[in-house]
């Protein structure tokens, strides 16, 4: 088997990841007051949110074309690649993983296998990585989608943003917790459910928002039993993920934890400010 692992442009991955030679990356559109930037290539994270506050327009995302996906996969096919998997943002958020499974069979002797991480950022970046270093180990393909699926169901994300209104207008929150939050003035942890984005617990205050969403990894740990890492992850707000980050150690000092941030892609759902916790097993 010779596999290549496949991606898009919210994952987040280090700049070693990102060289392997069998991992390629779809980049994702962002449009800003009608101009296309395809995350990762046209526009990194630093400079989107200095553009999205002078931006005129709501900012919104696309899927990649499937053509792109299928000229990808054509290429890998002729590098002799036999087997692809393509690791992408939870169908919660986009329906691209969805689509894929469209053209699963277009190319005759590859195996493509579209895998929804029902989950983004961080924690998908981490997926690529063990699936890239799962096969450098020689392990086969239904040992590593085992351990995909582990990854996956030992998963857990929590965000806490500033505004609402970027998830609601973007159709990302649907259960009318913006319309509750705005009334009751609320501080609301928002969570993953089947990769949706939905409101887990309405809270009074940031500072209460933070600790409970603290309170909430710890007992995520508890439950997996087994070595996990946790993210902190940034849109535009470095400071606080630093503050975090260190919270979390000193509760957590047996635990690896890793700062990151949010692309242009989900920082525009999210909103500027926005800090996600996440947990992971390993």
């Amino acid at each position: 088997m010779k596999l290549a692992i496949v991606t898009d442009s919210t994952a987040f991955l280090s700049e070693g990841t990102r060289k392997h030679p069998d991992l390629s990356i779809i980049p994702i559109p962002v449009i800003l007051d009608g101009k296309i930037f395809n995350e990762g290539i046209d526009i990194e994270a630093d400079e989107y949110y200095d553009l999205l506050k002078n931006s005129k327009e709501f900012p919104t995302t696309s899927q990649p074309a499937l053509g792109e996906a299928l000229e990808l996969y054509q290429s890998l096919a002729a590098q002799g690649y036999d087997t692809i998997i393509s690791i992408h943002l939870s169908l919660g958020i986009s329906g691209f993983v969805r689509n894929l499974h469209t053209i699963a069979d277009a190319i005759d002797g590859v195996t493509i296998i579209p895998y929804d991480s029902k989950i983004t950022s961080m924690p998908m970046g981490y997926m690529v990585e063990a699936a890239l270093n799962l096969a450098d180990q020689g392990k086969s393909l239904e040992d590593i989608l085992a351990h995909l699926d582990m990854i996956r169901d030992h998963t857990n994300a929590y965000m806490i943003v500033d505004d609402l209104n970027n998830l609601v207008r973007g159709g990302r929150l649907t259960n009318g917790a913006a319309l509750v939050a705005g009334l009751l003035k609320i501080k609301p942890v928002l969570t993953f459910e089947d990769g949706k984005i939905v409101l887990f617990e309405k809270i009074r205050s940031s500072k209460k928002a933070f600790n409970r969403a603290e309170e909430i990894i710890g007992q995520r740990k508890q439950e997996y039993n087994r070595p996990v890492k946790m993210y902190i992850i940034h849109a535009n707000n470095l400071e606080v993920a630093l503050e975090e980050k260190q919270k979390l150690q000193e509760k957590y000092p047996d635990v690896p934890i890793e700062i990151g941030h949010f692309g242009p892609v989900i920082g525009t759902h999210l909103g500027e400010k926005a800090i996600g916790f996440a947990i992971t097993a390993i």
